[in-house]
């Protein structure tokens, strides 16, 4: 998925430090909120699916941080598919103020069992959405 699916986040209080700026983990969780709602757009209300017996789960971040944020700022989350296989999604992401990258990220989240925490394949369902995201981008 090479086109972005984006988020509006506005800067709290609560996500500085004492001198206004962005404290650095929670662009991770502007991200986490980008990965949510990209999943939520195709049908999917919650990234843990008890009822379907598996979870999703952040398997690792890797984060480089261009710009500091501040307090009351503007900005857009980003999430695109860089990688699907049967039992992991790779995300890149990205933070802007504008057309200003503030951050960026990828993130691989894993699937796995609800009850034994292992690796499994993800819902048919879901595999099957995210890769049709794909497939519609490729043909643009």
């Amino acid at each position: 998925m090479k086109e972005e699916f984006g988020i509006p986040v506005r800067v709290y209080i609560e996500d500085t430090d004492a001198a206004g700026i962005v404290y650095y983990v929670n662009y991770l969780k502007y991200m986490e909120r980008a990965r949510t709602e990209l999943l939520r757009s195709l049908g999917y209300d919650k990234p843990a699916m008890p009822q379907e017996g598996v979870l999703l789960v952040v398997h690792s971040a890797e984060v480089q941080y261009r710009r500091s944020a501040r307090l009351d700022d503007a900005l857009r989350a980003t999430a695109a598919i860089g990688k699907l296989g049967r039992a992991a999604v790779t995300f890149e992401q990205k933070i802007w103020r504008g057309d200003e990258l503030i951050c960026e990220g990828v993130v691989k989240v894993a699937c796995v069992a609800d009850d034994s925490r292992r690796p499994c394949a993800l819902p048919e369902p879901i595999y099957s959405a995210l890769k049709a995201v794909i497939k519609e981008d490729e043909r643009r």
